[in-house]
């Protein structure tokens, strides 16, 4: 490769720290699950679920070890002195309260989540349109601590489409280049983001363009000669560069900028001259004859970049606005990767090109999180000089330093890149909200960073720009600091002075001991039972009181819901210490598949090491023996050793992308969406053949939300080769609409279609369980439960559920009840099954299967809903206000929100009706029953002011 000219650019110094070394700490902070069901304003049966496993409105949590649990607490008695585990297995002994701290969480948190949504709703309403995208921001700046990946989304979309400057992350997809578009949509377009002109109801509209020739070279390899000809006549005027004439029409060259025409027919003697000198004019004899070609043409095509960054210089130099525009428009088009962008970015700087600096920052972004890692682009976006340049050419926004910052701390909160994006961060925020962040997160990571002196000055910074929830960091640092009373008292004000809250609790247990300590933990619990630090520290106190499966259960309470890699790998050190090493090696696979470079023991030994360590205390098995494990964990609704043995499987044969594949359906059942992508990603990137490729690419794709393009992708690999998962693929993604009769006979065509290719009964009993769901649907209730029966008879355990719907249909209860109580004893996972089989009981039975569903999944948002429901029949308002407000409180939820907002509109308080409907809007500002509800009561209220 030529580098020439451009050779100079890559001398640019290293950013001292900027590769800041990769810490990972036992504290994680992984999404919550959720889960949605049905509208109603009376006691709803619970939502039917198809249990797809790429179905994300339900999850399916395992209970893992509830069996052997209850054996464990017989050998709780035992002393620690007695045990035979050898030290390598422990090397740290037993886990440290102290250091299982729960982290400051790096968001804006507000602490009245509700009025917070409801402002964010009617700043949208009634904002103009070049607002909404700042708004839309903030909202997804909220939503973050939600831990929805859907409502995050939806939200960073939307601030996609009313924004000016869209930027995306590189998608990690393995020979894709960060250029290309794919021929998606115009908001995925890297080409179309870069055009002119702005209109966020075409941004959905499908992209004209088409992916480039992968075979073109790089810019840098261009070496065409531009045309040294000038016309087929002779010019009126000659340019002088050294020995060289260059040949010109005047009124040519004088049309491209208003100082050319003074020049040229103004009173400088330029103007009576046939030949001007232009030596000392910093442009060379090629340079000079493409400007002439340009005066003509207006063209650039035959210029090699070199001659381009020529005509952008003469440009700026003398006001030549359509040559400049031209340039900078066909330089950003040729950058493909990014070391042309390093170079060609310092060009764009220099002569202020938008467009240019634009598309080389774009490649920056898409090649997230490896551009951080470089110290060249490090240094573009955090030398000294950085922001001030970059703002010079319009790009130096808090948008562009917000989703850097936020891949950084994703990476690894302590580095020196964390810090310098932040602090360019804090540079760029001018709206209070924007401070309140930045602040925050400088706080969090100087936390992270042990420097506590300088958190506590972060955090009081943002406590004073409004952001109350920073006030616990302030607390955190003063203890960090050795004043554990005054963090203390500042927690207990903070309790005093606001409706009080789960997290409020926790942060304060960590400052007291005993029975203040842990009634503060209860409190937490109870207001938020989906903190996972009281279940850990409470874990943790029973194993130093020898209660190690008591400890195991109390772990088990917050697992069985909300997987995370922290929990498992305190359920796996208890496991070592009782020498079951095979819960403590499915527990650490598992872990594993959720955070691949995970290290425990408080972060000194890496997972993988301990790994290898318990395999030589286990059986070994084979990759057959393998197989028969999963189909025995996947029948068992067991979805945590399901992982466990496809990380087996995997170590074994890492490039096998149906495993891949198989590691993501857990992973979205258990709802851990990263995870979940990540894999699917690693199956799409080891794909044998191209037919399996698109399949994979299609689920990414409508996982994030593209349907359309899914479906695209299953058809052309139906069209290279008729295979089970791409028919499986194009029936799921169209049965995720409300199908009418003809639709549903084509879904029904193509999961006949999948279930006739080769597949494993895995899913097979998948899509015989979806097929049945649609029959059920059509009202074909014998072929439905044919369905249903075959997907059993090849163990597919959640065929169980629609079995029982088929018979509540047929008005068959007891069979119903009888079917899911058949569920309940085969699954780990069986929250769902309880709140499913109250619909077929009576009220009382009712209360306990869903006490018992709340018991092990308080996410869950039906049993709320129904025990409201139930309280507002009985007449008792408030009580069933209470009950909702209690789940809103951890899980702001559309439907949750809606009803309360029914329930207080039929007590006549509109105020709070319209609140909770704008919060609900916030969420989904689509949603029909809700849009009719705010109505209803915003005119309640007008009439009201009006009589008044």
């Amino acid at each position: 490769m030529q580098h020439n000219i451009f050779t100079t650019m890559r001398s640019l110094k290293l950013v001292d720290g900027c590769k800041g070394t990769q810490v990972y700490a036992v504290n994680t902070n992984p999404a919550a699950t959720n889960a949605t069901a049905t509208t109603t304003t009376t006691a709803p049966p619970p939502p039917d679920e198809y249990l797809h496993p790429h179905h994300h409105h339900h999850h399916n949590h395992s209970r893992v070890n509830s069996s052997n649990s209850n054996s464990l607490r017989s050998k709780s008695n035992i002393q620690f002195t007695s045990f035979s585990v050898s030290d390598n297995l422990l090397p740290y002994g037993l886990p440290i309260a102290d250091l299982i701290e729960p982290p400051i969480e790096p968001y804006i948190k507000s602490l009245d989540f509700v009025e917070t949504l409801a402002e964010l709703y009617r700043r949208l309403r009634y904002s103009i349109s070049e607002d909404k995208s700042g708004i839309f921001l903030e909202q997804s700046s909220l939503f973050r601590g939600l831990s929805d990946p859907k409502l995050l989304r939806r939200s960073l979309r939307s601030a996609r489409q009313h924004a000016f400057d869209i930027e995306r992350r590189e998608d990690e997809l393995v020979g894709s280049s960060s250029v290309d578009c794919g021929g998606g949509r115009v908001i995925e377009c890297p080409t179309a983001s870069l055009l002119s002109g702005y209109d966020p109801e075409s941004v959905y509209d499908s992209c004209p363009c088409r992916r480039p020739d992968n075979n073109s070279p790089s810019f840098l390899e261009s070496e065409e000669e531009c045309c040294s000809s000038t016309s087929d006549e002779d010019g009126d005027l000659s340019f002088i560069i050294g020995e060289d004439e260059i040949r010109c029409f005047r009124f040519k060259i004088a049309g491209l900028s208003t100082p050319l025409k003074t020049m040229l027919y103004g009173g400088f003697t330029e103007s009576r001259r046939e030949k001007i000198n232009f030596t000392h004019n910093e442009i060379s004899v090629k340079g000079m004859r493409a400007v002439e070609i340009f005066s003509r043409t207006k063209k650039l095509d035959s210029f090699p970049p070199q001659i381009v960054l020529e005509l952008l210089h003469f440009g700026n130099k003398f006001c030549c606005e359509e040559m400049k525009s031209a340039c900078d428009s066909h330089l950003s088009s040729l950058v493909c990767n990014l070391d042309d962008a390093l170079i060609l970015i310092e060009y764009g700087l220099e002569e202020m090109a938008y467009l240019l600096v634009a598309s080389c920052l774009q490649v920056f972004l898409r090649e997230l999180p490896r551009s951080l890692y470089n110290s060249d682009v490090m240094k573009l976006l955090c030398g000294p000089d950085a922001r001030e340049r970059l703002n010079k050419v319009g790009h130096a926004s808090f948008t562009l330093y917000y989703f850097l910052s936020q891949v950084a701390m994703e990476e690894d909160m302590k580095s020196n890149t964390t810090v310098m994006l932040l602090e360019r961060l804090g540079e760029c925020a001018e709206e209070g909200w924007q401070k309140q962040l930045a602040l925050h997160q400088l706080g969090c990571v100087m936390l992270e960073r042990k420097e506590f002196k300088d958190a506590q000055h972060w955090f009081e910074a943002a406590t004073e720009a409004g952001h109350s929830y920073s006030l616990v960091g302030i607390a955190r640092s003063k203890y960090k600091r050795g004043h554990k009373y005054v963090a203390y008292k500042q927690t207990s004000s903070l309790i005093g002075d606001h409706k009080p809250l789960g997290w409020m609790y926790q942060e304060r247990s960590l400052y007291c001991n005993g029975k203040e300590k842990m009634m503060d933990l209860n409190s937490a619990t109870e207001l938020d039972p989906t903190l996972s630090y009281p279940y850990k520290y409470r874990a943790v106190v029973l194993v130093e009181e020898n209660k190690i499966g008591a400890a195991i259960s109390e772990i088990n309470k917050i697992i069985g819901f909300k997987v995370s890699p922290d929990c498992l790998e305190l359920r796996a050190w208890f496991s070592i210490l009782l020498e079951d090493y095979e819960g403590a090696l499915k527990d650490i696979r598992a872990l594993l598949t959720l955070d691949p470079n995970y290290m425990m023991y408080h972060g000194k030994v890496h997972g993988e090491y301990m790994v290898e360590l318990l395999r030589k205390h286990v059986q070994q098995w084979s990759q057959a023996d393998c197989w028969m494990q999963l189909y025995d964990r996947w029948s068992s609704v067991d979805d945590i050793g399901s992982l466990a043995v496809v990380h087996q499987m995997l170590a074994n044969d890492p490039g096998r992308s149906l495993l891949r594949f198989r590691q993501s359906l857990l992973l979205l059942r258990l709802n851990c969406q990263k995870a979940a992508m990540r894999s699917l990603r690693l199956a799409r990137n080891h794909s044998s053949s191209e037919h399996e490729r698109l399949v994979y690419e299609g689920w990414i794709l409508y996982d994030t939300g593209h349907r359309e393009e899914a479906l695209a992708k299953a058809e052309e690999s139906i069209s290279i080769q008729r295979s089970f998962e791409a028919f499986f693929l194009k029936a799921y993604a169209l049965a995720d609409t409300i199908l009418d009769s003809e639709s549903s006979s084509y879904v029904i065509q193509l999961l006949e279609e999948a279930l006739r290719c080769p597949s494993d009964g895995l899913r097979k009993g998948q899509a015989l369980n979806n097929l049945g769901s649609v029959y059920v649907d059509c009202d074909k209730l014998d072929l439905a439960a044919d369905c249903y029966v075959n997907a059993l008879n090849i163990r597919h355990t959640r065929a169980h559920q629609g079995l029982a719907r088929v018979y509540h249909l047929k008005n068959q209860r007891k069979a119903a009840y009888d079917e899911m109580t058949k569920l309940i004893e085969k699954a780990r996972n069986n929250a769902s099954a309880y709140e499913k089989r109250s619909e077929y009981c009576e009220r009382d039975m009712a209360r306990s299967d869903l006490s018992m569903a709340t018991q092990l999944d308080p996410l869950r948002t039906y049993p709320y809903r129904y025990r409201a429901a139930v309280l507002m029949d009985d007449h008792k308002e408030a009580e069933a206000i209470a009950e909702l407000t209690k789940a809103i409180t951890f899980k702001p939820d559309l439907q949750l929100l809606h009803l309360r907002a029914a329930f207080y509109d039929s007590m006549g308080n509109s105020l709070s009706t319209i609140r909770d409907c704008e919060a609900a809007l916030c969420l989904d500002p689509n949603h029909a029953d809700t849009l009719e509800l705010h109505k209803k009561a915003q005119d309640r209220v007008n009439d009201s002011l009006q009589t008044k």
